[in-house]
């Protein structure tokens, strides 16, 4: 896997299954991530190849993915931004939502990559960007309605990063949706719980079955005049 085609990678090493939580949507999920991410490793010769996040429905992902088509109404004809997209799971769900136009970012060339081939696959229109776009003054854009993240609170600099966009979106007017179980730098004081839902499935990269995930809105957060607010609960 030294000089893998993305597009190989994903084909060769990962089964497009259903998502537990959202049955509606298929993604290339590999049934170790774990396993994958080692042998990415030893066959690059390499120990900072970047996790393959993308080959797993993460427990936020799939609670942000199934509010949103629970609540279509609330990305009906929006234009929407999904960050740290991973296997693109969220984005996915905002098509198919009926969102008016979906961009997925992601850092990881082969994650972009992923979104593209999962969106192929559930016939959906997603823009997928490879591009670090977390410290860009320019974005969220004023034409942006709604910021989507999932899971991205792992780790406390790339948490400062997200929270730091998030702030500017929802200066910039665009409403703002996380789906986060509670992972150790997700700043709950500044945020509210709209939704919790029971995500299965999830031993392999959690290391427990179950994982009670909540969907959280910023306080204060669609008060900016956005037809959004406020959102379903």
């Amino acid at each position: 896997m030294s000089e893998y085609d993305p597009l190989v990678l994903i084909r060769s090493e990962t089964e497009l299954l259903p998502v537990p939580l959202v049955p509606e949507i298929r993604l290339h999920q590999a049934s170790d991530p774990i396993e994958l991410w080692q042998r990415m490793e030893a066959s690059s010769g390499c120990t900072d190849v970047e996790p393959p996040f993308w080959a797993a429905a993460w427990a936020g992902g799939q609670a942000l993915a199934r509010y949103l088509l629970d609540n279509p109404e609330t990305v009906l004809g929006r234009s929407v931004i999904d960050i740290a997209s991973g296997s693109g799971l969220v984005a996915i769900a905002a098509a198919m939502a009926g969102a008016a136009t979906v961009t997925a970012y992601e850092i990881d060339p082969i994650a972009a990559a992923a979104i593209k081939v999962n969106a192929a696959a559930n016939r959906v229109p997603v823009r997928a960007c490879c591009e670090d776009i977390l410290a860009r003054s320019d974005l969220p854009s004023a034409d942006t309605d709604i910021v989507l993240v999932a899971d991205a609170f792992y780790e406390r600099e790339l948490a400062g990063q997200v929270m730091r966009f998030l702030d500017r979106g929802d200066r910039r007017g665009a409403a703002v949706l996380v789906g986060d179980f509670g992972r150790a730098f997700l700043p709950t004081e500044r945020l509210q719980p709209l939704a919790s839902y029971d995500v299965a499935g999830l031993r392999a990269v959690e290391g427990t079955d179950v994982k009670r995930t909540t969907i959280w809105t910023p306080i204060g957060n669609g008060a900016a005049g956005r037809p959004t607010a406020p959102f379903p609960i």
